[in-house]
């Protein structure tokens, strides 16, 4: 059996995969874990503190009552925030000093699935040792509190609106005059995005925000565009931004209907944080599928790359482990580390309209601060990823590619961590020849590494 905490949390068929049962197993260890690790404390009441949250998909009201109920039976007090983006759930774990954060979503996958995912205190995520003791503790006999020692539950009501707050109060600039369109993907941001943008000062449109626990990313959103550049045009709005599920990334419409992803918009934001002179150690982290049209951005602009593998998780790591405020993915999961422990959609966007208002322009214009390469990416099934790096004839292929290209393209091949696929990405200035070469990698790998 494989390990049950995946990159980002526990994720699976809710109801078959992701039981009820499961979800209670799962908050009672991860107490007990805590509290071994000196990582709970006593608050008012003598008891430690969660925040439990989660995004509107039918199965989290059932996983959300197993959660709240396995932590207050191992004696946690339980605050519930109800339905709110998983940024959210990390910054209300560290304003309310709690112990524990659990947010209940599976992202930008389909309705059936749902997912669990835990902060420690702070806001951050757990540590892959601690999550490995959680797992191991699973249905342990335990010696269970009685009488007043057990867990109480109460629910915070404004914490949509207390988000809401803060994240307006991180904007250096007002948003008066900038129309937008919002697409909620029926999720998490639906209610507390508009909201947010609307504090702000932006006037807004929204379209998929009305979640009745079947729709979310159901052909919207993020992962769907079309209706957000349809919208975007037809009420000719400044911009739209369209978020995940659980809303913690987001991707760009520009007034064209053009898509701004996130390699685009991680640019514009280190160059509004250079220009304030606020981007600390002139630095930005991206991963290894970033694209070579930013790195060249950048260099133009004097500002460091740091490149991590791909998952928001390295990019947070990095972040920490040096002092760096910025760092983000193409798909659009953008951490904005003064501000939030997490990648988040809302801040992102934000702060996206904040730099077209500081400067008086288009998303267009300060998305243009890069020129985004045409990059191919294919996926070659049925091979034996572990020969990647030695296998001299893919190597000689390799160099091969990357000598045609030159400085104005790129060759990366990529195993895949799940399954027995090896990724194949080109980049070059001439789509064309940025198809041509992977193509022909793709078939050397296929032929080479086969099993």
């Amino acid at each position: 059996m494989g390990r049950l905490f995946g990159t980002d949390g526990v994720r699976g068929l809710a109801n078959r995969d992701l039981t009820a049962e499961l979800a209670l197993d799962l908050a009672v260890a991860a107490a007990h874990v805590l509290g071994e690790s000196g990582q709970l404390r006593t608050h008012d009441g003598g008891r430690p503190r969660a925040i439990v949250g989660r995004d509107p998909r039918a199965s989290g009201e059932f996983l959300e009552a197993a959660v709240v109920a396995g932590l207050a039976s191992a004696g946690v007090d339980v605050i519930r925030v109800g339905v709110l983006p998983t940024p959210a759930i990390s910054w209300l774990t560290d304003m309310h000093d709690a112990d524990l954060g659990v947010m209940l979503s599976a992202s930008h996958n389909p309705m059936p699935d749902n997912g669990i995912k835990f902060f420690a205190r702070g806001g951050h995520k757990l540590a892959d040792e601690i999550e490995d003791r959680i797992e191991a503790r699973l249905d342990e006999p335990w010696d269970r509190p009685v009488g007043a020692a057990v867990g109480r539950i109460t629910d915070l009501n404004d914490a949509a609106a207390e988000y809401a707050a803060h994240l307006v109060s991180t904007l250096p600039n007002r948003l008066d005059g900038l129309l937008v369109v919002v697409d909620g993907a029926n999720g998490a941001a639906s209610y507390v995005g508009p909201l947010a943008y609307r504090l702000a000062g932006a006037e807004v449109i929204e379209i998929h925000c009305s979640p009745d626990g079947l729709n979310i990313n159901e052909n919207c959103g993020s992962t769907h565009l079309g209706d957000l550049q349809r919208a975007v045009i037809e009420h000719g709005a400044h911009a739209g931004f369209g978020h995940d599920g659980d809303a913690d990334r987001c991707l760009a419409v520009d007034a064209a209907g053009q898509i701004v992803d996130g390699d685009q918009l991680l640019a514009l934001l280190a160059l509004a944080l250079r220009d304030r002179g606020e981007l600390a150690n002139d630095t930005v982290v991206a991963t290894v599928m970033a694209n070579l049209g930013f790195r060249h951005a950048m260099s133009q602009a004097g500002i460091a790359v740091v490149e991590t593998a791909v998952g928001d998780r390295y990019v947070l790591e990095e972040m920490r482990r040096d002092g760096h405020i910025l760092g983000g993915e193409q798909s659009g999961h953008i951490v904005m580390g003064r501000h939030a422990n997490t990648g988040d959609g809302v801040l992102t966007a934000l702060h996206t309209l904040a730099r077209m208002a500081e400067v008086n322009a288009s998303l267009a214009e300060v998305a243009g601060v890069m020129t985004r390469l045409p990059q191919v990416l294919i996926n070659v099934p049925g091979v034996d990823k572990s020969r990647v790096e030695s296998d001299p004839v893919v190597q000689g292929a390799v160099l091969e590619a990357a000598t045609a290209l030159g400085s104005s393209g790129r060759v990366l091949l990529r195993p895949s961590g799940t399954e027995p696929v090896v990724r194949v990405m080109v980049e070059a200035v001439d789509a064309a020849q940025a198809e041509q070469v992977a193509q022909d990698l793709a078939q050397t790998v296929a032929t080479a590494l086969a099993l």
